[in-house]
This record gives structure tokens, C-alpha cells and sequence, in this order.
């Protein structure tokens, strides 16, 4: 008996199969191992009916079209949609409860390496196609438009990574990290609104591009950008605040007491040290969260400049603008396969006394945010927080999210649900009619987004 079961051991080994099985089997009862054999059975029936289907492969390839047989002249294409559905303003007494579809983002990007040493990089697409500007072929009206975000072209000057030049309507922004941060890797729902790091949003921009020219570099642990730019003349420049004041954001539109053209060169930059992972300064995109695949502890400063962007309509006299910031960034694993996200940012914004912009005014602004991967899930909540004082506006502006990441397949597939409120904004908000004072802001919205 001892050795045909030997040989029974033998045998399934050339087989393939499990030989503890066939072992088991030759010393069961025969009821017992007339059930096994009814689950062998079934469980070769399965098999059969799954040969022949291949495993689908969930897994992130980059889009890429190699321009040399060695690979390193190639184009790089990203394609990414963000699909909203979110409620309507809760905090409205008695309004009944809506929801509304919008495409908040539909955008193409597309680098190419033609050298070691020139990078040319094309970004277009869309930005808040909702049922009230949706139109009927999609190019009248107040419709959202297919455009362009960014076109710039980039020499490296040195041998290593410590300089490189380029310009065109860029994305190397200045004052915070988040001031460029890439939007399909965000930790939250989206960009923080009210728009504090993207300040000049539509006021000197084109949706937060700049016509200029910019340096950047690297340097290990230490990178840089400095861009000068002209300001788009958007027709935002106007006070949004409460006080009464003669100020407004458009000295570029009018020359100086001696006739000479002023205000048409605005400079910003930002400077980051990383003490662990170097973050990457190939694009300008930042990252929101890398979901556990890097440890970053990074700390930063940065300013926007505007000489003589103001305008006293008063007196006719120019003013200057300029803010400054400093932020800090941890994103890290703590344990087998989690993530901790801490960002903070403090800015200072100055205009002139009491002029409040679109999205920010003269005083104080934070921003933080806190999130927290659970362990072996694809779950991350988080919370966020912005506060700002402003000399123009007569209450502080209060801002809290709290939300839920479902990651698909990281941040190339993913949902996130959010509640988003804010207080005492009423460019966000809209404001009484009787008492002139701003509407809150509570709303639920889900985000679905795919990437590649």
C-alpha cells in the first residue's frame, strides 16, 4: 500500500497537480471521498468554462509614442475627465432638493521629448459644461469652450537639472504649492474654492495660465521657479468687498502721471526643499497625494509680484501688489499600505487697503487639509479647512469640507463624495437682497474621474 501510494505521488507531480490531495484521497472513506470527488467535480466544470478568458488588466501604462528606437525622443499623451453631480445650496430655507450633472474637466496634455535638451508640451480642453450653458451644437451662447490651457516650450541650459528656461502660457506659478497644483491627483474633491492659491483666477490669467517666460530648477533636495509675465486684461478687475474704496486691479490700463506705460510685468515665484523623495519638476503639475508610493515631507515659500497693478481712481496714483506665503507638505506611509496627508498654507495677500479681488483681498489666508488612507483599502477621508481676513469684507470667510476618496486604480480611477460649506462669501454665495449680507454655502457633490 505504501509504495502505490509512492507511485500515486509520483504521478500527480508530473501531472501538475497537488499531491497532498491525491495522498488525502487514497485514505478517505468512501462516503467522504465520494463528496470530494462531486466537488472535484465542480471545480473542473469551472475550470473549463474559464479557459480561454484572459484576466483583465487593470493596471496604469502611460500613453506613449516613441519617437526614437531608443526611446528617449517620444510624446507622452494624459487624458483625463472629471464627471460632478452635486446637490443644490442646502442652506436655502424651503428649497426643494436638486441634483445637477456637470463635466468640470475634459482635457487632452501632450509633451514630447525632441531632444535631451527640448521638451514642447500642449495642454487643452474644457472646464464647467453644466445644463445652463450646454447649447444646442455647442459654440453659441455663454457655452464652454474647447481651449487652450497651456503652450510653452523649455531648453535645459545646464548639464544636471539647475537650469532650464522656457515660456508661453505656463502653469509655473508662484506664492504656494498648490498654486500649481496638477488637477487629477488632488486629495480633496478639487482645488480649494474660494480660489486662495489660484488668487489671479480669471483677473490677469487665462484659467490660471500665464503668457510669460520662466527658470526653473533642481538642485537634490532643492528646487525652484521664477516666472515674469504680462497680465491678461480679463475685466475682473473690479472690488468685490464691502467697503467703499477707489481701487481697482487695472494700472496696466493706464500710464503713469508722465505718460509711460507701467503694470505690464507681473513676477512670482516659489522655493521648496524636500527632505526625503525628491518630488518630480519635469511638468509643473504638484501632487495632491501619492497615495502611500512616496514619503514627502517638503517645506516652501513663495511671492507674486505686481508693480504698479494697481489703480487709485482717485487721486490717479499706481500702487503695488504683492503677497507671500509659506506652506508645509507630509505625505507619507505609515504602515503597510496606508497614507498620511498634511498640507498647510499661510498667505498674505496685499492690494491696497481694503480692496478685496475675485478670490482673495488685502489680509490674511490659511489653508490645511488632513487625510488618512485606511490600511489595506480603498478608502481615504479627509477634512479641509480654509479661513481668511480680509480688511474689505466685514466677516471673516469660513470654509469646511469633509470627504471620502474611493480609489479604483489610484487617481486613475476614482469617486469622491464631499460636503462643502462656506460662510460668509457672497461672491460664492450670492447675498440678500434685503439685507445685503452673504448667503452660506452648503452643498454634497460626487466626483467621478478617469485618467490615463
Amino acid at each position: 500500500m505504501k509504495q502505490l501510494i509512492r507511485l500515486l505521488t509520483l504521478y500527480t507531480f508530473f501531472l501538475g497537480l497537488p499531491s497532498t490531495t491525491l495522498t488525502q484521497e487514497a485514505q478517505l472513506t468512501p462516503q467522504v471521498q465520494k463528496i470530494q470527488e462531486t466537488q472535484n467535480a465542480r471545480l473542473n466544470s469551472n475550470v473549463r468554462e474559464n479557459q480561454g478568458k484572459s484576466e483583465v488588466d487593470d493596471s496604469y501604462k502611460p500613453l506613449l509614442v516613441k519617437l526614437s528606437p531608443d526611446g528617449k525622443k517620444y510624446a507622452r499623451f494624459i487624458v483625463w475627465h472629471q464627471h460632478w453631480l452635486q446637490t443644490n445650496n442646502l442652506a436655502e430655507e424651503g428649497a426643494a432638493l436638486r441634483f445637477t450633472n456637470s463635466i468640470r474637466r475634459s482635457r487632452m496634455m501632450v509633451y514630447a521629448q525632441v531632444s535631451p535638451n527640448f521638451l514642447i508640451l500642449t495642454h487643452f480642453g474644457l472646464n464647467n459644461l453644466t445644463p445652463t450653458n450646454i447649447t444646442s451644437l455647442g459654440n453659441d451662447g455663454d457655452a464652454a469652450q474647447f481651449f487652450l490651457h497651456e503652450a510653452w516650450v523649455e531648453y535645459k541650459v545646464t548639464h544636471n537639472n539647475a537650469l532650464f528656461l522656457g515660456g508661453g502660457l505656463h502653469y509655473w506659478r508662484g506664492l504656494t504649492r498648490f498654486a500649481s497644483h496638477g488637477t487629477s491627483t488632488f486629495m480633496t474633491f478639487d482645488h480649494p474654492r474660494p480660489f486662495i492659491h489660484w488668487h489671479s483666477s480669471a483677473v490677469t490669467d487665462q484659467f490660471n495660465r500665464h503668457l510669460g517666460i520662466y527658470a526653473k530648477g533642481q538642485i537634490k533636495g532643492f528646487d525652484y521657479r521664477l516666472a515674469m509675465n504680462n497680465p491678461g486684461r480679463n475685466g475682473l478687475q473690479q472690488h468685490f468687498g464691502d467697503e467703499d474704496v477707489s481701487l481697482v486691479y487695472n494700472g496696466f490700463e493706464h500710464s503713469d502721471k508722465n505718460g509711460n506705460p507701467v503694470g505690464n510685468t507681473l513676477i512670482e515665484g516659489y522655493f521648496r526643499y524636500n527632505f526625503w523623495d525628491k518630488e518630480s519638476t519635469f511638468i509643473p503639475n504638484t501632487t495632491g497625494t501619492y497615495i502611500g508610493h512616496k514619503k514627502v515631507l517638503a517645506i516652501g515659500g513663495g511671492f507674486f509680484a505686481h508693480p504698479h497693478g494697481m489703480y487709485n481712481q482717485a487721486d490717479g496714483e499706481h500702487g503695488n501688489i504683492f503677497h507671500y506665503a509659506a506652506d508645509v507638505y507630509l505625505d507619507t506611509p505609515l504602515s503597510q499600505d496606508d497614507c498620511l496627508n498634511i498640507y498647510a498654507a499661510l498667505m498674505k495677500f496685499d492690494y491696497g487697503r481694503n480692496f478685496v479681488s475675485r478670490w482673495v483681498g488685502t489680509g490674511t489666508g490659511f489653508y490645511g487639509q488632513l487625510g488618512y488612507k485606511l490600511p489595506r483599502s480603498r478608502f481615504m477621508p479627509y477634512m479641509a479647512l480654509q479661513s481668511a481676513s480680509y480688511e474689505g469684507l466685514n466677516e471673516a470667510i469660513q470654509v469646511l469640507d469633509f470627504g471620502l476618496n474611493y480609489f479604483l486604480n489610484g487617481h486613475n480611477a476614482k469617486f469622491t463624495l464631499e460636503y462643502h460649506s462656506v460662510l460668509n462669501d457672497g461672491r460664492e454665495s450670492g447675498f440678500n437682497p434685503v439685507t445685503g449680507a452673504p448667503f452660506d454655502l452648503r452643498i454634497i457633490r460626487l466626483q467621478a474621474q478617469v485618467a490615463l
